[in-house]
């Protein structure tokens, strides 16, 4: 009984620990891309978590502060934790929706917009948005999504140490940031249709005017379809690689060259 009283503080000291890494990795895990998707069980989803938290935690531990005198600043250090970690998680699953943001300005683009594909969102939205996201995430589940998640987390320790919280400055800051960029890489990796779009109405204003009798609309549709499949066909292999590479770069390296 006496050794089992010795070791009673070091038994509260890991459980700490691991409560304390869990809130953030955990609320990391609730929006990290592929993992984190509705689709995964919820079951699966918490076993992930766990996982990822016997991962991070030996990498932090002497970093974490000792235990709290009262458990009303355990609870709050606990907060402030999973607010950390939705704060570096939703930043991963904005790289979701610059393909859902690329997709659906190809679809609009090419008169694609009214075929839906199935999502893993609640709203719908067009099958070449759907094809980009279930890409997308495949690839990067395929190129060790799991060990770059690992060091993204054990690394935003780093750029938020444990119990020092988020300054509201900095939340604003970053954030506007990131939400900018977000748009930016959508419209950049939809370049292509919008250009084949501009191009395409060009032209079919000039027949328009050439030759008034002819009902250029129903005669252009079938071809603007068509041609939107095919750019769509030779052109998602380099969105695609575009878009896997700033997101490992990210990962590598998040919020640039944030101190």
């Amino acid at each position: 009984m006496d050794l089992v009283l010795a070791l009673l503080p070091h038994s509260q000291a890991a459980l700490w620990t691991f409560f304390a890494v869990f809130a953030r990795i955990g609320a990391v895990m609730a929006v990290l891309p592929a993992f984190g998707d509705q689709p995964v069980p919820t079951r699966v989803r918490l076993m992930l978590a766990i996982i990822f938290t016997l991962i991070v935690a030996p990498a932090i531990a002497l970093d974490l502060d000792a235990l709290p005198t009262t458990l009303l600043t355990g609870f709050g250090i606990l907060g402030m934790e999973a607010l950390v970690g939705l704060f570096f998680g939703i930043f991963l699953r904005f790289f979701i929706l610059v393909l859902q943001i690329a997709g659906s300005i190809a679809a609009q683009s090419t008169s694609l917009s009214q075929i839906f594909g199935g999502t893993a969102a609640v709203d719908p939205q067009p099958a070449i948005g759907h094809m980009l996201v279930v890409a997308g995430t495949a690839l990067a589940a395929l190129s060790g999504l799991h060990i770059q998640a690992a060091s993204y987390m054990i690394h935003s320790y780093t750029l938020v140490p444990f119990g020092a919280g988020l300054q509201r400055s900095l939340v604003a800051e970053v954030g506007v940031a990131e939400v900018g960029r977000t748009f930016g890489l959508g419209f950049m990796l939809a370049a292509p249709f919008l250009i084949a779009s501009l191009i395409y109405n060009v032209v079919l204003g000039v027949i328009n005017r050439a030759m008034p009798q002819l009902m250029v609309s129903f005669v252009g549709a079938p071809a603007l379809t068509a041609g939107g499949l095919l750019l769509f066909f030779l052109a998602a292999p380099v969105m695609l690689a575009i878009w896997l590479a700033l997101f490992a770069a990210f990962m590598d390296m998040p919020f640039g060259a944030w101190p």
